[in-house]
């Protein structure tokens, strides 16, 4: 499990959940509507809510434990900046 928790695949996982993310964001933004686009927005929207609460969490024990990177900090913040704001529209 350990060879599967680098500092690389973390950085990948928490830029990919943030993107997917803005990339919501910005099909909102501008009234983009496609049925395609409805289609995979549907489907994977729960998955990247669950995945950016245990990403969250999994980096959280990955910065405790292992030498701090700019890049991983960055990740990590932008990562919880996204899930405030995701979770805060619930509210």
């Amino acid at each position: 499990m350990n060879k599967l928790i680098t500092r690389r695949n973390l950085i990948i996982a928490n830029f990919a959940i943030v993107s997917y993310f803005v990339l919501i964001w910005l099909i909102d933004f501008y009234e983009i509507d496609f049925v395609l686009i409805g289609v995979f927005r549907e489907l994977l929207t729960i998955p990247f809510l669950f995945a950016q609460i245990i990403f969250l969490v999994i980096d959280v024990k990955f910065l405790i434990k292992n030498q701090k990177n700019f890049l991983i900090i960055i990740s990590v913040l932008l990562l919880a900046i996204c899930s405030i704001i995701t979770i805060g529209t619930f509210f």
